[in-house]
């Protein structure tokens, strides 16, 4: 098997590797601080669309996490980027937050409820039934079914919340049309971060808390994959999956020595 290059650029997720409920995680700060000093590329990555990359920017500032607005990729840039190589100046009916709706409107994507060319589906914390119906009897006429990204859940203070692939397979039942997901583990969201920073699949790494979406999406798109211990995989879990990381750490504490 041949040798790994040495790693050049890092993408990381974010909730469970930097953060866990509004507090960094011990450790993250330095590794922002060690990649930013030493002028590698790097990528937060979120699969939560419901905050554009400026949002995003404001909340990890106030935590101490200084990242940049284009150090930042979100499910909702990945499925913008997707539509508009896909079908540029297309229309779209929307259910979603400003993350999702701001990253449509500036690559000039027209929202609107009559004939669209996409339902795109993202989060959000106030999911209507009117909104569902809307989704439903659209893609019934024809329209094509997006979704930012698969996950069935979400994390709160008070325990799991019903994420856009929950919502996402209600609609599928009632219309029989598998939506296409852009965000993990879907490569796609992974080239496009990659491209995004001019870096290569051969020479980065993926740190991530899930096996489900962030090592396998790492491992899919070609990267060496981090398993970071402190959010929802444990390592009993891991074993559980057909595949591995490439390394499992206790946190991000650990990589700092690595950039």
């Amino acid at each position: 098997m041949a040798e790994r290059k040495p790693i050049e650029s890092w993408l990381t997720d974010m909730d469970g590797v930097l953060i866990h409920e509004g507090v960094p995680i011990p450790g993250a700060d330095a590794f922002i601080k060690k990649l930013r000093e030493s002028e590698r590329p790097f990528l937060v990555l979120t699969n939560n669309s419901i905050y554009t990359a400026r949002d995003l920017h404001a909340r990890l500032a106030r935590m101490g996490l200084d990242v940049p607005v284009e150090n930042i990729w979100t499910s909702a840039l990945a499925t913008a980027q997707f539509l508009e190589d896909q079908r540029p100046g297309g229309t779209a009916y929307v259910i979603g937050e400003a993350g999702l709706t701001t990253a449509l409107h500036d690559i000039g994507y027209v929202l609107t409820d009559h004939d669209p060319d996409y339902v795109v589906l993202g989060e959000t914390r106030t999911y209507s039934f009117e909104a569902m119906t809307k989704a439903v009897r659209l893609i019934n006429d024809g329209a094509r079914f997006i979704c930012t990204n698969p996950d069935e859940t979400g994390p709160s203070a008070e325990g799991p919340l019903p994420a856009t692939g929950s919502v996402a397979a209600l609609i599928t039942k009632a219309t029989g049309k598998d939506p296409y997901f852009a965000g993990k583990p879907n490569p796609l969201m992974m080239r496009t971060g990659l491209n995004a920073i001019g870096a290569h699949s051969e020479t980065s790494a993926m740190i991530g808390d899930r096996m489900d979406t962030d090592v396998l999406a790492g491992l899919e798109a070609g990267m060496e994959t981090f398993l970071v211990l402190t959010g929802l995989t444990t390592r009993r879990q891991i074993e559980k999956f057909p595949f591995r990381p490439s390394w499992v750490v206790d946190s991000i504490a650990d990589l700092v020595d690595r950039i």
